[in-house]
């Protein structure tokens, strides 16, 4: 790891922390979401984030949306290098051996035919961490199988549960495995560099998107094992298991609404004016109202269909309920929480204009947030990078262009 940055004062007489990863050295060759993903994580973590790809640029880069790429690619140096040429190899293991950790999401066996993978490392960085994510793991029937966010989706049994029962699977709108997947790097990678710093011995670490998914099943596995069926039960619970829960519709719109708690049931018919049923002994328990959840989903919906979604929202939140507006995209990325908060941050970049940036939803109590710096262009680190790293001056570096190794 390399030297720490000192404190710095805040001005209000109390020294800010470093950040925890400050020092930390992180070579990343994540690709689209996933891996990209866990090294914005370690750089808002304080690490030092070299993302390393070809030079034409990773794929993502590429695509004609540059939001994505930005929201993932902030705050981290960029070199340019073609790993499949033996100049390439070469100088990325001279990287390596000035790095904590390598990070990639590239399918099982590609570090190995490329000679980058954590074997080879180690030959001359033992203590170097290598992380690498996958679709479906790094060995198992499976481990060759393409995996998208969409098709692990289907694999998984996700597209299974959502929707409608009368209507076709559908996916989630949200790629919200990628993001699992990238979230699970990350914590790979601190965990196993935990260790490096007690034992002195890296470690190869990995994880898959499939198996980070199981979890999220959680809900439908009850179901599973109560009934031995699972099935898409649309906006309701998965399990069928709580009432009311479910998406109420509103005079401009719809709220989303659960009754966790008998409780949360008790201050739903207060709210509707319903008080008269609190002794009705169909609905006093979950179980009962289980039972006659059509009734208790139109006894809700009555009410919040004369209502506005703000109206119904901030009624049953007074009431200790948990609820939400349903809202756009748009809405979110305007929330005035979000950016109070510092997560969300407008931000002026070329050929983009003013696009909001997110910060790490990790916050680091103590230490300063670490300045959100956009992201740069294939290459723009070469020159400092490369003669820090290796020793190389402008000479090496125009002759390597010269061979296409960056």
């Amino acid at each position: 790891m390399s030297e720490s940055h000192t404190e710095s004062d805040t001005g209000t007489g109390e020294p800010t922390r470093p950040l925890p990863l400050d020092g930390v050295v992180v070579l990343d060759l994540g690709q689209i979401y996933q891996g990209p993903y866990a090294g914005l994580l370690l750089a808002y973590s304080g690490a030092r984030v070299i993302k390393v790809e070809h030079p034409r640029g990773e794929a993502l880069r590429g695509h004609s949306h540059g939001l994505p790429f930005a929201m993932l690619n902030s705050s981290k140096e960029t070199v340019s290098l073609d790993l499949k040429s033996p100049g390439g190899r070469e100088l990325f293991i001279e990287l390596a051996n000035g790095a904590d950790a390598v990070l990639c999401n590239f399918a099982p066996g590609v570090p190995e035919r490329l000679g980058i993978d954590a074997e080879t490392l180690w030959q001359t960085n033992p203590k170097l961490v290598f992380a690498q994510a996958s679709g479906y793991g790094l060995d198992g029937p499976d481990a060759q199988r393409t995996a998208m966010d969409v098709t692990v989706q289907a694999h998984m049994g996700v597209m299974s549960i959502n929707g409608f029962a009368d209507r076709p699977p559908v996916k989630s709108g949200a790629t919200f495995i990628d993001f699992l997947g990238g979230t699970h790097l990350y914590g790979a990678v601190v965990t196993a560099l935990f260790e490096a710093q007690r034992t002195g011995r890296g470690r190869l670490v990995s994880t898959s998107m499939a198996e980070a998914t199981y979890y999220t099943l959680t809900t439908s596995l009850q179901a599973w094992q109560l009934h031995g069926v699972t099935g898409r039960m649309g906006n309701r619970n998965a399990a069928m298991s709580v009432s009311p829960s479910n998406v109420y519709p509103c005079s401009d719109g719809h709220i989303a609404l659960i009754a966790a708690m008998n409780s949360h049931w008790r201050a739903v018919l207060e709210v509707i004016g319903r008080a008269d049923l609190l002794d009705d002994e169909r609905l006093r328990s979950n179980a009962g109202r289980c039972e006659h959840m059509d009734e208790v989903d139109d006894l809700v919906s009555r009410w919040t269909s004369e209502h506005t979604r703000a109206e119904a929202a901030a009624a049953f939140g007074a009431a200790g309920v948990p609820v939400a507006e349903v809202r756009e995209v748009t809405d979110v990325v305007h929330d005035e929480h979000m950016i109070e908060r510092g997560f969300l941050q407008w931000t002026e970049l070329d050929g983009l204009g003013e696009i909001p940036l997110a910060h790490s939803p990790l916050h680091w109590h103590g230490s300063d947030k670490r300045e959100l710096e956009p992201f740069r262009p294939v290459g723009a680190d070469n020159e400092a990078v490369y003669g820090e790293f290796c020793g190389l001056d402008g000479d090496d570096l125009a002759a390597l262009r010269t061979e296409r190794i960056i």
